[in-house]
Formats: C-alpha cells, structure tokens, sequence
C-alpha cells in the first residue's frame, strides 16, 4: 500500500474508535463527569506501557541511542522556535488569551495516543519511531509546564520545572531507557512483555473513545462555525507540519528520523492543552473545539502530507 493509504487508514481507525463514545455520550450512558478517571487511567497506567514498550520493542545500539537523544533535541528546539515565531509575529496581541492558545494549540499535538500508531504503521520496519514518538512526547511534555503554561495564564508563578520532570511521561522514559540499554527485553517473562504491550495499545481506542465523549456534549453549530478554531487548525495541520518537513528534509540523519519529526509533527491537537486551560480557566472551550475539530480534521490532512515522504 502506498503512504497515503497507510495514513488513510491508520487515522480513519482512530477516528472510528471516536464513535462508541460520541454514541454512548449521545445516549447518556457515558457522561463528561466520568473523564477524569478515564483520564486519569490514560495517563497513569496506558500511557508509560505505551513507552516502555516501545523501548523494550528495540534492540540497542549506539548509533540508536545518540539518534534519539539527537532527536530529542532537535524536536524540543523546533517546537521552542514555531512558538517563538507564532509571539514575534502576534506579539502586540498577546494580552489577549485567544492568541496565547494560538501559540500552543499549533504546536503542541496528540503524538503520542495519535501519533505513535500512525508512525508505526507508516514505518513498519522501523522499530526506532516508536521511541522517536516517546522522545518527541517527552520534549513537548517539557514545553506544557513551562512555555505554555506561561503563555496561557502570562504568570511565571505557574511554571514548573519540578511538574515538567516529575510527572509520567518522564519518569517512563528515564524508565525505560535503562531497560532499552541493559536490553532487558530478554529477561522479562514473554507473558509480562504480552502485558505491557496490550496496555500500550489501549492508549489510542481509550484517548478517542475520551474525545468522542467530549464530542457528544459539543453543539456541532458551535464548534464548526468558529473562524479562529480554524486558524488554528491551519496552524497545526498544515503549516507547522509543512516547518517541520522542511526542517527534516536537510538534517544529515535517516530517513526514519526525518519521517517521524514530520509526521508527529502533523497530527491533531494535544489533548493536554485542554487539561491546562480547565485548570487555568483560561479559553476552555476554544481548547475543547480546536481539539475536536483538528482530530476531525486530519483525515484530510494527514494522508495528504504523507505524499510528501517519497522526496524526503
């Protein structure tokens, strides 16, 4: 199959898994007040299986490792520069919140839930991009508690380096990479590793069914008849994917490096941006819509960028 089958398919099966919670929301056999624990399960538990799975996935090597840790760097700097950028080029407008959320919501994406299982399917040879996701997870995580946080509240009182390093995501990776190092996939019981794997893969199913229940509480006139969602997801689709193809396209790494920056680069809003402004109270249902209305979205946008691999 061609890449722009793969991404087809790959993203109308997440979409998909949106349908049973949009059609229990509907019904009121599942509820927005239950999201919380679903969240909660997701983060906690789904999530770092997710990781350490896609470490014990690979075997290690040296050249693995300095990609990856290379990786991290180059994605945690593009991701600092687009939201520099997007405040150079908004910044006499910045006191007002709708484009602060700009600045995040463009370039903060679902690359973890979304991403990893689109890049695994559009790269099956290549164990590595799952780890590529995980690094990618963890540089962004880094941004949320720091860069964005201050860019949606404007109060340096709610940054934290400490909630930025102590939080799941990256105490699974510095989890897990010592298990990728010592290659500990080979001492760990076959039925343990079955395990770890099964609850890596109910990340995706469990973040749509979330979003398909968030979906059923939203009026559909409401969230498709906002000009500025759309802005923004102009911004996060098309535009900063489209940066990051080009930043990809003249690093002297592999074709699986350039392929992951690009495509994690291209999926949906980040879930995580709508956590922060409910605790914030800051644009919670702009978040909620671009969320939404990105997710919806992608199945356009994404199989139509991957066309763009073959000239990478």
């Amino acid at each position: 199959m061609t890449a722009f089958t793969i991404a087809f398919a790959s993203v109308l099966t997440a979409l998909l898994y949106m349908l049973p919670g949009f059609v229990l929301g509907k019904m009121k056999k599942a509820v927005a007040d239950h999201l919380p624990t679903m969240a909660a399960i997701l983060i906690y538990v789904l999530s770092p299986a997710m990781i350490v799975s896609a470490f014990l996935s690979m075997d290690y090597s040296r050249e693995t490792a300095v990609n990856m840790a290379l990786f991290f760097v180059v994605s945690f700097a593009f991701q600092v520069l687009v939201m520099l950028g997007i405040w150079l080029i908004l910044r006499k407008k910045f006191h007002i919140s709708k484009y602060r959320m700009l600045a995040t919501a463009s370039t903060l994406g679902n690359c973890g839930f979304f991403g990893m299982p689109l890049i695994k399917a559009l790269l099956p040879d290549n164990p590595e991009v799952a780890c590529y996701s995980s690094i990618y997870i963890l540089s962004m995580n880094i941004l949320v508690f720091t860069f964005a946080v201050y860019c949606l509240t404007q109060d340096r009182k709610y940054i934290s380096v400490k909630t930025a390093v102590l939080n799941p995501v990256t105490l699974s990776v510095l989890g897990a990479i010592p298990l990728f190092v010592i290659g500990a996939r080979q001492y760990i019981p076959t039925q343990f590793m079955d395990a770890i794997d099964l609850l890596g893969k109910m990340t995706t199913p469990l973040c749509m069914f979330i979003i398909g229940i968030r979906l059923s509480t939203i009026r559909f006139k409401t969230l498709f008849t906002q000009p500025f969602v759309y802005l923004i997801c102009l911004g996060k689709l098309i535009i900063f994917p489209l940066l990051a193809f080009l930043a990809a396209f003249f690093l002297p790494v592999p074709m699986s490096f350039k392929a992951s920056l690009f495509i994690l680069s291209a999926v949906p809003c980040a879930s995580v941006i709508l956590s922060m402004a409910e605790i914030h109270g800051k644009e919670q249902e702009l978040s909620a819509n671009c969320i939404l209305l990105s997710t919806l979205l992608c199945i356009l946008t994404i199989p139509a960028l991957s066309l763009l691999l073959g000239v990478m």
